[in-house]
């Protein structure tokens, strides 16, 4: 079942570019032109492009912010930016560049003020603290001012500001820039429990090993366009990026049977380190390589090096 729709959505921004003392152009700039894309409830979608392919533009019109200029978008049973008041008891959201919290109040006003902001009653305000506060590590830090905290504390009150209310999906924009590797595994780790117990979470971030770690499928944006929607898998295949073998031969071995591979791969030899490099287009070729090989060869060595994420991504957006 679609739980966030988009249909033919667009969204326009005019700047105005001086030309002389006098003078000055103007100029539309698509940020996001006719896109459409689903996105299924209890789904962790990984939203990612380059700087200004639209990604903040997609997340301010799915959370209300911000009004499309044509085309719609809902979300369950809303429409946001038409729906705003009752849709936002429904979600939550984290601006890694922007707080929604109090700056000189203690954690623990801003989620008293959130609570009532959002009529959460007592008892279940109570519950979803005291997990909030087990899940994320929050006990530290709940009387401490905001000001006080540390990037990755703060990140964490915030994502624990964003649950307060236990809403069905969470639209993250970049969560864990700047974090330290321990901060940004506390994150990740919740996340991950959160989309488990079926919260829907849209992601967008600069991270591509956040996406590959967390997300079931991923969309790539550029230049306001939908350039790839589908499981990171398939991006993969898609790409024909290729899988890279390398074997370690013991030194001076005969090597017979290299005039056998030279039929079906893609190969060089480093006689030296007596060292073999193949090129694979198939990960269900490495099994038959693999096998071929340790029949023929003493192996010492063997490794396997699937092109990365970065890689992928960078291919595509050239």
């Amino acid at each position: 079942m679609s739980y966030i729709t988009v249909k033919n959505l667009q969204k326009n921004y005019t700047i105005y570019e001086k030309t002389g003392r006098l003078k000055r152009n103007k100029r539309i700039v698509k940020a996001l032109n006719h896109i459409d894309f689903t996105v299924e409830e209890g789904a962790f979608l990984g939203y990612i492009g380059p700087n200004g392919a639209g990604k903040s533009t997609t997340i301010k019109v799915l959370t209300g912010i911000m009004t499309p200029d044509g085309g719609e978008a809902k979300v369950g049973d809303y429409v946001p930016y038409k729906d705003r008041k009752a849709y936002v008891q429904n979600i939550g959201v984290v601006f890694g560049q922007k707080t929604q919290m109090w700056w000189d109040l203690p954690v623990i006003d801003t989620y008293r003020l959130l609570g009532g902001i959002y009529k959460v009653p007592q008892k279940k305000f109570k519950h979803q603290l005291e997990s909030l506060c087990d899940r994320l590590d929050l006990d530290e830090i709940l009387h401490q001012p905001v000001r006080q905290l540390s990037l990755g504390q703060r990140m964490r009150a915030e994502l624990g500001a964003a649950m307060i209310h236990d809403p069905k999906i969470l639209f993250l924009d970049e969560p864990t820039i700047g974090l330290d590797i321990i901060s940004k595994q506390k994150v990740n780790h919740f996340l991950t429990e959160l989309n488990q117990g079926g919260k829907t979470i849209f992601l967008t971030t600069h991270d591509l090993k956040d996406i590959e770690s967390l997300c079931e499928e991923m969309l790539i944006l550029s230049h306001g366009e939908i350039i790839y929607k589908g499981a990171i898998a398939q991006l993969k295949s898609n790409t024909e990026l290729p899988i890279l073998v390398t074997a370690q031969l013991p030194l001076e071995q005969p090597l017979d049977a290299l005039h056998h591979l030279k039929e079906r791969y893609a190969f060089s030899f480093d006689q030296a380190r007596s060292q073999l490099e193949i090129q694979l287009t198939e990960k269900k070729q490495v099994a038959e390589l693999a096998r071929t090989l340790f029949q023929e060869y003493d192996i010492q060595d063997f490794r396997v090096d699937e092109p990365s994420i970065e890689e992928i991504i960078k291919k595509i957006y050239t």
